[in-house]
């Protein structure tokens, strides 16, 4: 039975995989397309169903010359005609109370980012939305702490609520999972979606950016599935290398439809009745 669906895709315990999927920011139109019709083309190949993400503002960057992306009037209007191309439901991050509304407009889910995952500000205007949103785990709070996250969202009320987990900070530059606390947030009843490719983020490690890993992400993500997770997020672009943000970590497009049926056929030995 499904909790609740981002456009057309069912979101809760006893449904199949999904995958939340696209650049870390958007860099224009036609790489979002690009990407888009690339989702489109793994949904059709696998049966999983896909959720197109894109930044218009990337707030936490660690330059202030590093590329935030085209702002939201911008960023908006390129999702919206995603959305209306590829009929993929299509959801970015919120980063100030005022954003909520208007991008609620456009999207079908909102995502908090995870250094912003206790402002209760932030989460009680995503949650007025009444759109479905997806709360990112802060590198700094535990499975445990999130109970309260989950608390102001439904106080503000809205049950619509997904928790990512994106790694938690160990020593410097360095992020691990904590895949045991899958079991601990699904009891606030939560579906959990696992962000492979920022778990392999090497937070500051280059000095002027993050680092990262990105051939550890497929290994993840298969992990994750066992271990739990209801759904993957993704970051990819057709060639990482050249990628605006995050390019250490994104996985390229031609990885996708492999990991995803890998990781779908986990799923479904996991949680075979």
């Amino acid at each position: 039975m499904s909790l609740f669906s981002i456009g057309n895709v069912p979101v809760g315990f006893d449904e199949g995989l999904f995958v939340i999927a696209g650049p870390c920011v958007i860099e224009g139109f036609d790489l979002c397309m690009e990407v888009a019709e690339t989702l489109l083309q793994v949904q059709k190949a696998t049966g999983v169903p896909m959720v197109f993400k894109g930044s218009f503002d990337k707030a936490n960057r660690s330059s202030i010359t590093s590329f935030r992306g085209p702002g939201m009037e911008k960023g908006l209007e390129i999702l919206a005609r995603v959305r209306k191309e590829t009929s993929l439901p299509v959801m970015t991050d919120v980063h100030l109370p005022h954003q909520a509304a208007p991008v609620a407009g456009v999207v079908d889910c909102l995502q908090i980012p995870a250094f912003l995952c206790r402002q209760t500000d932030l989460l009680a205007a995503c949650a007025k939305t009444g759109k479905p949103i997806s709360v990112k785990k802060g590198q700094f709070v535990s499975p445990e702490e999130m109970s309260n996250v989950v608390g102001k969202v439904r106080a503000s009320g809205n049950e619509k609520i997904m928790l990512t987990e994106r790694g938690t900070f160990f020593g410097y530059n360095r992020l691990v999972n904590d895949f045991g606390g899958f079991s601990i947030m699904k009891a606030f009843g939560c579906p959990i979606i696992f962000d492979a490719t920022h778990s392999t983020q090497q937070p500051g490690a280059l000095g002027g950016m993050s680092g990262g890993a990105r051939q550890l992400a497929p290994v993840l993500a298969r992990a994750a599935v066992a271990a739990g997770a209801n759904g993957l997020f993704l970051e990819t672009h057709p060639d990482p290398d050249k990628a605006k943000c995050d390019a250490a970590c994104m996985i390229p497009a031609t990885w996708i439809k492999d990991l995803v049926t890998d990781c779908s056929a986990i799923f479904d030995i996991v949680n075979k009745p």
